[in-house]
């Protein structure tokens, strides 16, 4: 277990299963934005479809933030780092770029859908970085198991 400046506690427990949702949410958003989402995107009109663009990179880019900085959790329970050092500013979690509601309600669903997830995940990581704690309702093992259904 680690402990960062402001006293709140990360199980390695939390952390890899953290870890675990946001490789699998970064696996299924290459997945749509490469390959199932691309005739999705070419029948947007064109400048939804430059929104459509932004987007996934919006999503990557969260993603990206979150899995940076639970390697960081990872590399202080591992004892690599310290959690002073952890908590820098260069390792804390980076800003994400907020969406376009209006934007939002033009894009496909399973655009959508990656969206919500990735900003959903990002929230939650934010309030650790914070020093906050999860909601129990949002627990990532059950917000993991809802995406896998829903791929079903």
């Amino acid at each position: 277990m680690s402990t960062d400046s402001t006293g709140s506690r990360l199980t390695s427990k939390l952390v890899d299963s953290l870890y675990v949702e946001a490789m699998v949410l970064a696996d299924e958003a290459r997945a749509y934005f490469d390959l199932h989402g691309r005739d999705e995107r070419l029948s947007l009109d064109p400048i939804v479809r430059v929104g459509f663009s932004c987007e996934s990179l919006k999503v990557t880019t969260r993603l990206m933030h979150v899995i940076a900085w639970l390697l960081t959790q990872r590399a202080v329970q591992a004892g690599e780092l310290t959690a002073a050092e952890a908590v820098s500013p260069t390792r804390r979690l980076g800003d994400a770029v907020e969406s376009d509601p209006a934007l939002l309600e033009k894009l496909p669903e399973g655009a959508l859908q990656l969206v919500h997830a990735s900003r959903e995940l990002y929230a939650r990581v934010q309030r650790l970085d914070d020093g906050g704690s999860i909601d129990a309702h949002t627990s990532p093992a059950r917000s993991l198991m809802s995406r896998l259904q829903r791929s079903l």
